[in-house]
C-alpha cells in the first residue's frame, strides 16, 4: 500500500466528496453568498475566517512539504482578509482549491519512509501525525461551517 497516496485521497475526500462522512468543503460552500461567509453568530468565526484558518495550516505544511523552513503562526492562522463582495469570497474558495491540490500533489510525492521522520522538530511529532491532523482538523472546522450553514439558513435573514 500506497501510504502517502491514501492520505491524499483522505484529505482530496474531505475537500471535494467521497469520504464516508459524506460531508465535503466543496458541496458544503458551494450555495454561501460572500455575505453569509461574513455572518456573525454568537462568538463563533465567520465561515470565511474558518476557511482561512483551515487552509493557513495547508499553505504552511506545503512549503515545509517543498523543503522551505517551517513558517507559520497560530494567532495568523485566524487573520482572514476581508471579504467585501462576491469576488473577494470566490478568490478565498479558489485559494483553498488550488493550495489543496497542490499539498494533496506534495503529499503523493512523499516516499513511505518520510511519514516516520521527524516534522521539523520533535515537538511536532511525525510527518504522518502532521498530514492527518490537517484532515483531521479540515474536518472539525466542517463540522462548525455545517453548523453555522444550517443557523444563517434558519434565521430570518438566512
Amino acid at each position: 500500500m500506497n501510504t502517502p497516496s491514501q492520505i491524499a485521497k483522505q484529505f482530496r475526500d474531505v475537500l471535494f466528496g467521497g469520504n464516508w462522512t459524506s460531508v465535503n468543503m466543496k458541496e458544503t460552500l458551494a450555495d454561501i453568498s460572500w455575505q453569509q461567509a461574513n455572518t456573525k453568530f454568537y462568538s463563533f468565526n465567520t465561515i470565511a475566517i474558518l476557511v482561512y484558518h483551515m487552509n493557513y495550516y495547508v499553505g504552511v505544511i506545503s512549503k515545509v512539504l517543498q523543503g522551505q523552513p517551517l513558517d507559520g503562526k497560530d494567532k495568523d492562522s485566524f487573520v482572514c482578509p476581508p471579504i467585501e463582495s462576491a469576488e473577494d469570497w470566490e478568490k478565498l474558495v479558489q485559494k483553498t482549491w488550488n493550495e489543496a491540490e497542490t499539498f494533496a500533489n506534495l503529499i503523493e510525492q512523499l516516499p513511505d519512509s518520510k511519514l516516520e521522520e521527524i516534522f521539523i522538530n520533535e515537538k511536532y511529532g511525525n510527518y504522518y501525525r502532521n498530514l492527518h491532523g490537517v484532515i483531521e482538523h479540515y474536518h472539525y472546522h466542517l463540522g462548525q461551517i455545517v453548523l453555522i450553514k444550517k443557523i444563517i439558513n434558519s434565521s430570518p435573514a438566512g
